[in-house]
């Protein structure tokens, strides 16, 4: 089955000029509705993803969210000569910073304030993936590409995340919309506004840096000759003269061309470090690795505390320098860590789908004075064989108080199980004790006895460059509602991501009863919700997109896919020679979604074809008989 003309998806014959006059109206009227339906169900999506994720994700990325809270405290504060005179807040270009200072000056420090702002931002991408996806396809295609971005876990997480990454999608998801919408109607001020956008996606992240030259090779695929060159140089004109400032400004305080920030030394030689598992370069893997041999090395000190403290931008040109020494010692082999790392861009990061249950709303503060439901000491869970791993060993220290725990080797396999502990349904409960990771990485779920299901569960990490001695005390209070369970276990379990065996000192385990729980009539949209979002995982995505892709290839629709892969092969040749978290390039996956989206429209239009010709087919017998 071709894909059909938009006016044609709708049934409309327009014959003069009332008909096309009254087939605009309701087209107009129906994107309008259709838009309005997608964004409240966009932000429905993210206000769960925000009702569960809201104090989880205020442990991610600490030390960046609080330098941006610094200098959005500077700015808002009007001391602008901090701002400027503070090198570290050169590490990323200052638009998230001016944002969260005006959301501080309307309504005070509030990480709701901010997370919302996010969440709204990210409803509209999703419009935006919509209204894109029905410039160039049927309007069936473009309500499922905008459904798929509307339900995306990935999106409701990360729009919850106090960092720029969600924002930074928005602006680039308009540029690719007016560089189509100038296609279908070439305008001048529609192209401006593409090249206005990529500057302002460049002022939260720097990402999109050279986003414009490619879009640039897209306008003769897009654009007659005659517009061509005028329209390339229009957008990348725009671009540069929303950026210029930021240029402008670094020269002026820092007397050195600083596009937008730094940080593409340290990134540059993390992401040779990363995949040099031998260790033939000496380059360290992290940022305090980095600093730490940089103070070593130039007998510096004072270079130990930051990236960019003392002597900031010579130090970054150092690396980037540093860096290229090696990439031309060896080409061949770098180029083949740049495939490897851009394949890794399109895999959909595993994040938490919307929960079950609604979040505890009770307070998990001052449970110390109350009387504990449940208890057990470390003695008690070595009594009753807590430690659920044949090769995982567990002694107590030495006054008792605490459970040595050495893990196995396993990837994610259980090493202490609590008994099950008895408990009312549909109430909220924490689990609360002391642990002290040493090695490793661990788990934390709290589930269902009966079912197996997790009703919560946390990850825990180590710090960074501390001795295993000195790692902290974690006192961790893990909340959790009940639900139907009846009966809960309490399981720590190895981390995933590592090899090796976990080893921490766990002390005794309270539960406190905290009270019935609050919004159980959430737990229908929850259900519904979790169900579509168990399938966004790259296993079902990437083929949806690679059958969209080739069905598009098919049908010679080369503006089609030029539009959908300019963004995904910018990140592929450009993020992929750095060292890159899957945060910096997850708007790839908004056009992945968007290659799904056609595959899933043809499938379903082939499939409803078949299903009625075979019901023609079988009709005359059915009457016969």
């Amino acid at each position: 089955m071709r894909l059909l003309d938009r006016s044609a998806t709708w049934g409309f014959q327009g014959s003069g000029n009332t008909a096309d006059s009254h087939l605009r109206k309701t087209l107009t009227r129906s994107i309008v509705i259709l838009s309005v339906s997608i964004f409240i169900i966009a932000f429905a999506v993210r206000l769960l993803s925000w009702q569960d994720n809201r104090f989880e994700v205020k442990k991610l990325e600490t030390y960046v969210t609080d330098e941006y809270r610094t200098g959005a405290q500077e700015l808002a504060s009007g001391d602008f000569k901090a701002y400027a005179s503070n090198l570290n807040h050169l590490s990323h270009p200052p638009g998230y910073s001016i944002l969260l200072a005006l959301l501080i000056k309307l309504g005070g420090d509030s990480d709701s304030l901010i997370q919302f702002s996010q969440m709204i931002a990210d409803s509209a991408a999703a419009v935006i993936v919509f209204l894109l996806v029905y410039e160039m396809l049927p309007l069936g295609a473009a309500i499922i590409a905008g459904l798929l971005a509307a339900f995306s876990p990935q999106f409701a997480y990360y729009s919850v995340v106090l960092l720029p990454d969600s924002l930074a999608v928005l602006p680039i998801l308009l540029a690719v919309y007016f560089l189509v919408r100038a296609s279908r109607q070439p305008r001048l001020l529609t192209i401006v506004s593409s090249g206005v956008c990529v500057g302002i996606s460049c002022w939260l992240r720097a990402n999109a840096l050279l986003l414009a030259p490619f879009l640039v090779a897209v306008i003769p695929i897009l654009f007659r000759r005659g517009r061509r060159l005028r329209f390339s140089t229009t957008l990348v004109a725009a671009t540069l003269v929303v950026i210029s400032p930021l240029t402008i400004r670094n020269y002026l305080l820092y007397r050195h061309f600083i596009p937008l920030s730094l940080g593409a030394g340290q990134k540059l030689l993390e992401g040779i470090a990363e995949y040099d598992q031998e260790g033939r370069f000496g380059i360290p893997k992290t940022d305090l690795g980095i600093v730490r041999q940089e103070a070593e090395v130039y007998g510096r000190p004072d270079y130990a505390p930051s990236l960019f403290g003392a002597d900031g931008v010579e130090r970054d040109r150092i690396r980037v320098a540093r860096g290229l020494a090696v990439i031309r010692a060896h080409p061949a082999w770098y180029l083949g860590v740049m495939f490897r790392r851009a394949g890794t861009f399109f895999r959909l990061a595993r994040v938490p789908i919307a929960s079950r249950y609604p979040p505890v709303t009770h307070s998990l503060e001052g449970t110390e004075r109350a009387q504990p439901v449940w208890s057990r000491s470390p003695g008690a869970l070595i009594e009753e064989g807590a430690v659920a791993s044949t090769k995982a060993r567990g002694a107590l220290s030495g006054d008792g108080q605490a459970l040595k725990l050495v893990g196995d080797d396993s990837k994610s396999g259980d090493q202490i199980v609590t008994s099950p502990v008895t408990v009312r349904r549909n109430t909220d409960y924490v689990f609360s004790f002391p642990l002290q990771l040493q090695e490793g990485r661990m788990f934390v779920t709290v589930a269902d006895a009966d079912s197996g299901d997790a009703l919560v569960s946390t990850v825990l990490d180590l710090v960074e460059g501390t001795p295993p001695q000195e790692q902290p005390l974690n006192a961790l209070k893990m909340g959790f509602v009940s639900g139907p369970a009846s009966r809960v276990q309490l399981k720590f379990s190895n981390g995933a991501s590592t090899p090796i065996r976990p080893k921490a000192n766990i002390g005794r385990i309270d539960l406190f009863e905290l009270g019935p729980a609050n919004y159980l009539w959430t737990q229908l949209p929850r259900f519904l919700v979790r169900t579509v979002q168990r399938f966004y995982l790259t296993a079902w995505v990437l083929p949806f997109a690679i059958i969209g892709l080739g069905l598009l290839a098919l049908r010679r629709q080369s503006r089609v896919i030029a539009v959908l892969l300019v963004v995904p092969i910018y990140y592929c040749c450009v993020q992929s020679a750095l060292h890159t978290e899957r945060r910096y390039v997850f708007v790839i996956q908004y056009f992945l979604l968007m290659l799904a989206a056609a595959a899933l429209f043809w499938l379903g239009a082939m499939f409803g074809t078949w299903s009625f010709r075979l019901w023609q087919k079988l009709r005359p017998a059915a009457e016969g008989s």
